[in-house]
């Protein structure tokens, strides 16, 4: 069995151990050198548990036929477009990660786009804190469709299912790393930043105020922002202090476990009296 058989061989092992692994470094590097203090004990971490959980048990309930089972049976008869080029594992394997990586981009902005799309992927910026947690912090519907439309690209790309493996891990990985609070120093962020998405380049994102919320999409690398003019450097307060999630949804009764389950069946609520920084317009129009 060569290296690649290996991954694919032993996916889910890979995927389980480097999500702990990940997680629990974040976790010390969150407690040792945290930026906000975000990542104190709270209701809003069990919510964010909870739905992981959920969201574990979906796809594997759902989605007998996961990536990587499709990936091997497209790549195996040769479908898909890269079915039609005779490359190196190595050059293949990279292609597809960053179509994939392209891909996860463009599906974010239209999850911001779309209002019956954002009412699924408000839940994971209803967040009111920004820490390793959040990046588990996804309803179960767009869990399902995100599944949905990665099954749609392995047909049409037609990946060696290694490459599938590769890119779930640092899918998984990125999402924790790039909510995580800590913050690198001034000069290491600018090199960090040049190829990879940082938790403070990410933490734009998560501002309630809807211009930054709508910037800064990337998951794995900060090319796809800069190559379509959705990047943007920083945020306008402190990140350190700067309000996180959406002005309309502050409220911790409309923030626990069921009511992140319920929550795109509901309409917006009217946006608190609290003083919060300008946000614009409501996002998408939502009422």
């Amino acid at each position: 069995m060569n290296f690649l058989e290996t991954i694919v061989d032993q996916e889910a092992w890979l995927r389980l151990g480097s999500f702990v692994g990940v997680l629990a470094l974040l976790a010390l590097a969150e407690r040792l050198w945290p930026a906000r203090g975000d990542s104190a004990p709270a209701r809003r971490q069990v919510a964010n548990f909870g739905l992981v959980a959920i969201d574990t048990a979906l796809l594997r309930i759902a989605f007998p036929v996961l990536a990587v089972v499709l990936a091997a049976g497209v790549h195996a008869r040769g479908g898909g477009l890269l079915g039609t080029v005779d490359w190196p594992s190595w050059l293949e394997i990279t292609m597809a990660v960053l179509l994939f990586d392209a891909a996860i981009y463009a599906q974010h902005r239209a999850l911001h786009l779309i209002p019956v799309l954002w009412r699924l992927h408000r839940v994971h910026h209803t967040d009111t804190a920004f820490d390793v947690t959040t990046g588990v912090r996804f309803h179960p519907f767009e869990i399902a469709l995100s599944m949905a439309i990665k099954l749609g690209l392995i047909l049409l790309m037609g990946p060696h299912p290694a490459a599938v493996v590769i890119f779930e891990i640092l899918l998984s990985a990125a999402s924790l790393f790039t909510h995580a609070d800590f913050a690198f120093g001034r000069t290491l962020e600018r090199f960090v930043r040049a190829v990879i998405v940082t938790p403070s380049m990410h933490r734009v994102h998560h501002s309630v105020v809807r211009r930054e919320t709508d910037s800064n999409y990337g998951f794995l690398l900060s090319l796809w922002d800069r190559l379509f003019g959705s990047y943007r450097e920083r945020a306008e307060q402190s990140e350190r202090s700067m309000p996180i999630g959406l002005a309309e949804w502050r409220d911790p009764a409309a923030l626990g476990f069921v009511a992140l389950l319920l929550q795109p069946f509901r309409e917006t609520p009217p946006a608190p009296t609290e003083d919060l920084p300008d946000t614009g317009e409501t996002h998408n129009g939502i009422r």
